[in-house]
């Protein structure tokens, strides 16, 4: 999935060349992904359930499952019969498989917009943090409707990309003010509201309703913060890239932007829309 890149704006420093630069956003670490995205999926997460508020006993298929974060919030929350997860990174698979719901889910490779599943197979499809990945998202969404049974459930969470409610948001301006370029995901603009709901409604499906998430997340000093960032695909390539004395800079300025508490500690917010709608039937 390629990304597209910002021109750096008037006034600042060149974008930094970093090797790779060109190369899509993609996660291949699970332990790593875990760090940077995975814990925050799980806090969006279990918010998310809980508003969905679906019956107990459903099939759930689980579209972007990435290294199984938020699959392993299922049995518990929502007791399925049967769990799926489909991703496009065999080693997010393998990571999501080594965990105690591999036991439980059937995890596959493949793609979101073309689900390698019969029609109407499942009772309940969720995306979460997937939409704004995907290079088209209505029609992974139409996707999500052709595996659902009448009456099954489609819905997604994401993070807000243009209210700068992803979690990394000060990081990614950070390393903009200082000319590097940051890809972005290829479809940002599917993480709005009125996108959301347009993309829904444009699927056919029905009672199509939202829901803002605030969340937030605590490290406990900015030295763990920044190596989370020096993990994280795409980030932590363009980090890895600047030379010390850029690095100390920005390291100063998202730090004093950061604001860490009287024991060093951070607490950081995000925040994420969330949509759901039902098929016909």
């Amino acid at each position: 999935m390629n990304a597209s890149h910002q021109p750096f704006a008037a006034g600042r420093p060149p974008a930094v060349e970093v090797p790779g630069a060109s190369v899509p956003i993609r996660f291949d670490d699970g332990a790593a992904y875990e760090r940077y995205m995975g814990l925050w999926s799980r806090e969006v997460g279990l918010r998310f359930l809980d508003w969905l508020a679906l019956p107990a006993g459903g099939r759930w298929l689980d579209i972007g499952c990435g290294n199984g974060a938020f699959t392993e919030l299922l049995p518990d929350r929502v007791a399925p019969a049967a769990i799926d997860g489909i991703d496009p990174s065999a080693a997010q698979l393998a990571h999501a498989r080594a965990r105690p719901i591999g036991a439980r889910a059937r995890f596959v490779e493949g793609d979101a917009m073309a689900l390698p599943y019969a029609d109407g197979g499942f009772d309940a499809a969720v995306m979460p943090l997937v939409i704004f990945f995907v290079p088209d998202p209505a029609r992974g969404v139409a996707e999500m409707r052709r595996v659902l049974r009448p009456g099954g459930t489609a819905a997604a969470y994401a993070w807000d990309m243009a209210g700068g409610g992803f979690p990394y948001h000060l990081a990614q301006q950070g390393l903009r003010e200082a000319g590097v370029d940051v890809p972005r995901p290829p479809s940002p603009e599917a993480s709005d509201l009125p996108a959301l709901v347009g993309l829904w409604q444009g699927a056919g499906l029905v009672d199509v309703c939202t829901e803002v998430i605030t969340v937030r997340r605590r490290w406990p000093d900015f030295e763990a913060w920044w190596q989370t960032l020096r993990d994280a695909p795409s980030m932590g390539a363009r980090i890895a890239g600047l030379d010390a004395e850029r690095s100390r800079q920005l390291k100063e300025r998202l730090c004093a932007r950061l604001q860490p508490e009287a024991d060093g500690s951070l607490w950081l917010s995000a925040r994420a829309h969330a949509v759901r709608g039902r098929v016909p039937g």
